[in-house]
């Protein structure tokens, strides 16, 4: 039987996570493809690990600190198909859909700036990642100042008018 163990993440400010898995190499050039197609102002690097083979960490990406970031983040996850994409000046809401609509992709695991935590599974040369804790647990139900809150939030950062 192997181990359970976690890796913990926590971004730098203003750096949002995407973590999924893809099933083929050709992942890296088609997420770097679907993310210019769709917002080419983001700053981003993507990391994949390859599962078979020579099992390397693809790379690829518009920014070399997102890339170093996201090949950082990959090595420490270090579980087969998983790819991290990590990127600045726009928000995984941006590029979400383009993503998942890559034929490669398997499934998104989460898309977050929050802390997060990866539990994966370990037995010999092969290690899954079973499920990512995003963030903390809440503290309650917001109130009528939470909500104008969260909704003045949205159009501060131009997600909402008006």
């Amino acid at each position: 039987m192997g181990d359970i163990r976690t890796v913990e993440i926590v971004p730098p400010e203003g750096v949002n996570l995407i973590v999924g898995q893809s099933h083929f190499i050709k992942s890296v050039e088609d997420i770097y493809e679907a993310i210019m197609n769709t917002a080419p102002n983001i700053e981003f690097g993507v990391a994949f690990c390859e599962s078979s083979g020579p099992r390397l960490i693809r790379k690829d990406g518009n920014n070399k600190e997102m890339i170093d970031l996201a090949v950082e983040y990959a090595s420490r996850i270090a579980c087969g198909h998983v790819f991290v994409i990590c990127l600045r000046k726009g928000y995984p809401i941006n590029i979400l859909n383009s993503i998942k609509s890559v034929p490669e992709v398997v499934s998104i695991y989460c898309a977050s700036a929050n802390p997060l935590l990866f539990v994966v599974y370990e037995e010999g040369e092969r290690r899954a990642l079973l499920g990512v804790s995003d963030g903390l647990k809440p503290l309650g139900i917001e109130d009528e100042t939470k909500v104008k809150d969260r909704i003045a939030f949205l159009r501060r950062i131009g997600y909402k008018r008006g």
